[in-house]
């Protein structure tokens, strides 16, 4: 048996296999356990962001339900909202309008679209030769660690964003809500150990409401039934294009289709089938696009797939789309609950602000990891190099303006260390002492 052959072979057999439909209770309850693993992450993007939760539901739902049909049926992974894309969205909504970044963000799903169309052509060579390792690794550190004064911020102060207001309270807040993921994560069996975020949310929602620092008024004024907080195109917000604002999301989108990539290897262990050549990667790739468009028309952040969902599939052993797409429908019904999405938004940010410091630090880990386990050698100068420089720009959010030719162009922090990356493996040579 070759190694490709060897890369695809099935490890468990399924419960249910990809094609498979469960019972009408089971169906409910396994695709409820797909939702609960992808909800935590998935409201905190727009609870950072500031974009509608509701949105970011409607989206995740919706946006799923277009990935499998693109994908004909056959990958099951559920997209939720990106953690790549913070930093620039709250970087770029403090000098440019709602507009401006949706556009941005509109056209980062087009380059997905087209990096599919082009590994249709091409294969995956020329993207793994342009992304490696040395070069993923470190900016998703700058990802992580770049979000780290917000976690903390959240986590210390009655205003974040001023830095005021030092609160002993809310920092007994983050705590509870930090040591209980911490707790879940490592202590707890079965499907209780899939969803520390969300107990770790759930526990400090409580201990919140005994320190007296939730406002329950919008939950009480909001409706059950009630039409989504979205945007709509020329009546929330004019399309315009900024192309410096644009130039800031399109490195990030390389880093987030390596992600994919890597999401689709583990996938495809999982499964015991070759995605990259049924339905193709680059099907995937575009539905990842296609869902990132739609979400940014309605005000909701770019989507990827979830390892959270993926590591469901591993425990569970259920691969079947139908489970997957069950969890995308309750998504999108949830979006039209208006006391649900009212709740969300009464969560204090110190509760938020606990399970970033962890979040955003698995985050930044998972970029070191990706260094150890393809054993980048860092007594070579070349790698050295690489990875010190992306780092230090990403995190010094060192930025480069430009104007001229009636052009303004900023590219900023991770956008431009990523650039800087990308450039810098192509120019230096292999073997650097």
């Amino acid at each position: 048996m070759s190694h490709n052959e060897e890369m695809f072979e099935r490890t468990v057999e399924p419960i249910l296999d990809v094609n498979e439909k469960p019972k009408a209770i089971q169906w409910f309850f396994l695709s409820s356990q797909h939702l609960f693993a992808m909800f935590g992450a998935t409201v905190l993007v727009p609870f950072l962001t500031g974009l509608p939760v509701s949105a970011a539901l409607i989206a995740s739902g919706l946006g799923t339900l277009l990935y499998i049909l693109i994908t004909k049926g056959k990958i099951p992974a559920y997209l939720g909202s990106s953690f790549a894309f913070i930093t620039p969205i709250i970087v770029g909504l403090k000098s440019h309008d709602l507009g401006e970044m949706l556009v941005a963000l509109f056209m980062s799903g087009i380059l997905y679209v087209i990096i599919g169309i082009i590994i249709k052509i091409t294969g995956t060579n020329w993207l793994l030769n342009l992304l490696p390792p040395v070069v993923v690794g470190p900016v998703i550190m700058v990802i992580g660690l770049g979000l780290a004064p917000v976690a903390v911020n959240m986590a210390m102060y009655t205003d974040s964003n001023a830095m005021k207001g030092y609160s002993g309270i809310y920092i007994g807040v983050a705590l509870i809500t930090l040591i209980t993921t911490i707790i879940v994560s490592i202590f707890f069996k079965g499907f209780l150990s899939i969803i520390p975020v969300l107990i770790g949310i759930i526990v400090g929602y409580v201990s919140s409401l005994w320190f007296g620092i939730v406002d329950l008024a919008p939950i009480s004024k909001a409706k059950w039934l009630q039409l989504p907080d979205i945007y709509v195109p020329f009546h929330d917000y004019t399309p315009t294009i900024q192309w410096g604002l644009i130039l800031i999301m399109l490195p990030i989108v390389f880093v987030t289709v390596s992600e994919h990539i890597g999401h689709q290897i583990v996938i495809n262990k999982i499964v015991g089938r070759n995605f990259f050549k049924d339905p193709g990667l680059h099907r995937s790739l575009i539905g990842d696009g296609v869902s990132t468009m739609v979400s940014s028309i309605i005000g909701g952040p770019p989507s990827t797939t979830y390892g959270e969902n993926i590591g469901v599939l591993a425990i569970t052993r259920i691969y079947s789309i139908w489970v997957i797409g069950g969890a995308a429908t309750l998504a999108l019904i949830l979006g039209f609950v208006g006391k649900f999405t009212a709740m969300i938004s009464t969560i204090p940010t110190p509760v938020m602000g606990g399970v970033s410091i962890l979040l955003f630090g698995i985050i930044a880990s998972s970029g070191l990891r990706m260094l150890v386990e393809n054993n980048i050698d860092f007594g070579d100068n070349r790698n050295l190099i690489i990875a010190s420089v992306i780092l230090v720009l990403g995190i010094g959010k060192a930025h480069l303006d430009f104007t001229g030719i009636g052009i303004h162009l900023n590219i900023e922090g991770m956008a431009l260390a990523a650039t800087v990356g990308i450039l810098l493996n192509l120019i230096l040579p292999k073997k650097l002492k």
